[in-house]
């Protein structure tokens, strides 16, 4: 079949003329929002290219390593670029590190001790990461090493509370966890600015305390980094943003050279350290991903916004909201009954190159403590920077949506949940 039109091609696709005229207008009204999205992703990917030139990358670079992976220039030279990048002093980017909650309990666990205690600056942590620090109990869990746990509560509008965390500080605090993104929850992600804030706090009471901020889903966003502003460690995914959607696994911990030494040995063993650890296929995905990764974080940026944009006209709470300013690539977007979470997912899940013909069900996942249900029709499992939707079956009942590689395909994905959700009677135009 030839098509002469988007319309014709849309329409192939399942997508109905009345709701391709809404998403148009819809459309037309964030031209503005999309240039400044793309002169924030220009900025990054030259301050990613300028990493590149610095440390020299070259073919030799991108050839992986077996066995012990000593000597690995490739890997050892792709630190160089991250840790330039983020400005920090070290850091450490291995495939060995399985995703974002094993590069936080890295992190946690290699800079704790028994005694110490952690505090979390802005209440409760992402569900994955109750096991880690032991408020679920989980064979080895931080409380199980005598690592005890507190948490700041947030003001009553969702922002952190400076006061609260100032006073939630002791003797034993030794290590304080900032998570930039939402997770599971309707409070706001922070900006690089209010991180800043957070860290300067805690420097004030006492300037040996260690500031970790969890940056997944914020890589990109805006043009600095939570390391500009004080982090002594910053931590995320390369399923994620800095993965560029080509990165198949890995982790990275950016940060003092105390710490990441510290988290060095952690991840292989005392008195080994980053000697080892062999990058085998990995780094072609690694070093392409990340000089990518502004361009690709773009794409989700805009998704997120016309996805905002699109629900909230038709009465769905959007949180951020379309008008607020965005500070990860995460649109949480609440239904309030099942069939609307539930039909959201489906229809991402229909927009997906990979496995559209499946419907996504909700199920016990591991970590979380109810059935979520997850859309991600993806090239790499798991990958939340390509197209996904996901949120556990619980009131709100609300949708998180993230990802797209490009933007015409993070465009479809949205239309084609909105067409799901009128094709049921959840919608109506």
């Amino acid at each position: 079949m030839s098509f002469t039109g988007l319309e014709d091609i849309y329409s192939e696709l399942g997508i109905s003329p009345r709701v391709y005229e809404i998403c148009g207008d819809v459309l037309s009204g964030l031209e503005d929002r999309f240039k400044e999205i793309d002169a924030t992703s220009e900025f990054c990917q030259l301050k990613v290219l300028h990493a590149f030139q610095k440390n020299n990358v070259n073919e030799s670079c991108l050839l992986g390593t077996t066995g012990y992976g000593y000597n690995d220039i490739g890997r050892d030279t792709l630190e160089k670029v991250y840790a330039d990048y983020f400005h920090t002093e070290d850091c450490l980017v291995r495939p060995q590190i399985t995703c974002g909650t094993h590069a936080l309990a890295l992190a946690l666990m290699s800079n704790l001790r028994p005694g110490d205690e952690l505090l979390s600056a802005v209440g409760k942590p992402y569900d994955t990461l109750e096991e880690v620090i032991g408020i679920r109990a989980s064979k080895g869990s931080l409380a199980e090493y005598g690592i005890s746990y507190a948490q700041a509560e947030l003001s009553k509008d969702g922002t952190p509370d400076l006061e609260n965390i100032k006073n939630a500080i002791n003797d034993k605090t030794k290590l304080v966890t900032i998570q930039r993104s939402k997770g599971y929850q309707t409070r706001p992600s922070l900006s690089v600015d209010t991180i800043g804030k957070i860290i300067d706090t805690v420097k004030s009471v006492r300037k040996d305390i260690i500031c970790m901020v969890d940056n997944c889903y914020g890589e990109f966003v805006e043009r600095i980094e939570p390391s500009d502003v004080g982090a002594d460690m910053v931590v995320g995914s390369l399923i994620k943003n800095p993965g560029g959607g080509l990165a198949q696994v890995g982790g990275y911990i950016a940060g003092t050279k105390e710490c990441i030494e510290n988290v060095s040995y952690r991840l292989t063993a005392p008195g080994l350290g980053r000697e080892v650890g062999p990058s085998l296929e990995a780094l072609p995905r690694m070093y392409q991903g990340f000089f990518m990764a502004p361009v690709v974080t773009a794409s989700a940026l805009k998704s997120a916004i016309f996805a905002a944009t699109l629900f909230e006209k038709y009465g769905f709470s959007a949180f951020p909201s379309a008008s607020e300013e965005r500070h990860d690539i995460i649109q949480a977007i609440t239904f309030g009954k099942p069939e609307g979470l539930i039909a959201f997912c489906e229809g991402i899940q229909a927009a997906a190159p990979v496995d559209s013909q499946y419907a996504p069900e909700p199920w016990d996942m591991p970590g979380y403590d109810s059935k979520v249900i997850m859309a991600a029709g993806a090239f790499t499992s798991g990958s939340s920077i390509e197209l996904s939707a996901d949120g556990p079956l619980r009131e709100p009942y609300t949708a998180y949506f993230q990802g797209g590689l490009t933007w015409p395909h993070g465009k479809y994905g949205i239309i084609k949940a909105f067409q799901t959700l009128m094709d049921k009677d959840l919608i109506i135009c």
